[in-house]
């Protein structure tokens, strides 16, 4: 094995790989190809393609006759796939790998998912801003001996003549005067259940009495002496609390959540949807409220809504007409606002919610989703499936006061406390 075999290149006594005898160096020697005999019968070789990158001597068989090369196309038929062939039918001599199809249904998948995604983020961050927004000050554990509860939800809706964050140009602009603390300038009873809301105003000249009570700054108790006054006196008394008590004492309905709004804030809100459109039957004025309405379609501004939903010296029903106008307008302004075009309109949803709920003053259990389910259901009031009146009347006074027919009260505050559709008409 120290020797090579004779017939090849190099001379006898040359030695490859052992080193040299010689004391010159060895120069570079070439190594000769081996001639393998042609097989017998073979078919004749096809010479070799240009370009192959093999510089091969007639009829040497390089063995890469079957097609499977590096860079060749096709040289051996279908079954030779090299690479760079792709398919083996004379492609690209370059390796060239292809793009792989847009997978479209993933694409969408992950989009439609992205969308989602957001879309939730956004509505929890709207959710919690507007709930922080809400003035939960009212609390309704400090009011003692309450019916029990019924079906349905009841809502005291309170419009009061507060002044708090209005400056005197707006005191002026709107009409309400300077007076100190505040009073109710409108009450009302929402009754959400399964036969359709039922929105019944109470006329803050109405006579009642003023029941026992705890006090809700002093947490004194006040024992009842039967004495009658104004309903809305019970409010300058002693606040929402004790408002609440005597409304639930005069009537035995249960009061599961109270909602109030100024002036301030019922202005901006009109303002924030772009104004309410009412369709008033009769012209009027009042310039107490700043009243000056012609009969008619028309849309009216945050300045004209207030000074709608506060004229009582205009009619000759006094305060009894006032509040039809106060139950049409909120159904009014409750059915223009609940729509999809201020909903899912953030240029109208955040400055309606930022004015409104900025002004509103709830009781402590009052969620968000609780005065939702209030505003879509005063919505409803005019939507052909709810009722709206006055509570019933007995045509009495009592020192100016009005009576209450205490029979129709009461079947009222039944079928209201076990969700019946409402028969009894109101005054």
């Amino acid at each position: 094995m120290s020797d090579w075999p004779d017939g090849r290149n190099g001379g006898p006594g040359e030695r490859y790989g052992q080193g040299s005898g010689s004391p010159r160096p060895e120069s570079a020697r070439a190594m000769p190809h081996v001639r393998r005999p042609a097989p017998p019968q073979s078919p004749p070789r096809i010479p070799p393609q240009q370009g192959q990158g093999y510089d091969e001597t007639p009829g040497y068989d390089s063995g890469y006759n079957t097609g499977q090369v590096y860079g060749g196309g096709n040289s051996g038929g279908q079954g030779g796939r090299g690479y760079g062939g792709g398919n083996g039918r004379g492609g690209d001599s370059g390796y060239v790998q292809g793009r792989p199809a847009p997978d479209w249904g993933r694409r969408i998948k992950v989009g439609a998912l992205t969308l989602v995604v957001v879309l939730l983020a956004v509505s929890i961050g709207t959710y919690f801003w507007a709930d922080g927004k809400l003035k939960r000050e009212v609390d309704l554990s400090k009011v003692i001996e309450r019916p029990s509860e019924g079906d349905g939800t009841n809502y005291l809706i309170v419009g009061s003549d507060s002044r708090e964050g209005m400056t005197a140009e707006d005191k002026k602009k709107l009409h309400t005067g300077s007076a100190e603390g505040k009073r109710t300038d409108s009450m009302m009873i929402l009754h959400d259940g399964s036969n359709g809301p039922t929105l019944i105003s109470l006329p803050r000249d109405s006579n009642v009495e003023i029941p026992s009570f705890v006090g809700s700054e002093s947490g004194k108790k006040f024992a009842g002496t039967g004495r009658t006054t104004k309903l809305n006196a019970a409010y300058a008394e002693d606040g929402p609390e004790l408002l609440v008590r005597t409304v639930e004492f005069n009537t035995g309905l249960r009061i599961d959540h109270y909602v109030e709004i100024g002036f301030g804030g019922f202005a901006k809100i009109v303002d924030a949807i772009g104004g309410v459109e009412l369709d008033i039957p009769k012209a009027f004025k009042d310039k107490k409220s700043g009243a000056d309405f012609q009969a008619g379609k028309q849309t009216l501004d945050g300045e004209q809504s207030l000074a709608f939903v506060r004229t009582r010296y205009a009619f000759a029903g006094s305060d009894l007409d006032r509040t039809k106008n106060q139950q049409k307008f909120l159904a009014a302004l409750a059915s223009q606002t609940a729509t999809p075009s201020t909903i899912l309109n953030p240029f109208k949803l955040y400055p309606t919610m930022g004015a409104g709920l900025d002004t509103l003053v709830v009781d402590k259990d009052m969620s968000l989703w609780s005065l939702g389910n209030m505003f879509f259901a005063m919505k409803g009031v005019t939507g052909g499936e709810g009722t709206s009146m006055n509570i019933p009347l007995s045509g009495q006074s009592v020192n100016g006061n009005l009576v209450w027919d205490k029979d129709k009260v009461k079947q009222l505050v039944e079928q209201l406390k076990n969700d019946e559709k409402v028969t009894v008409k109101g005054s």
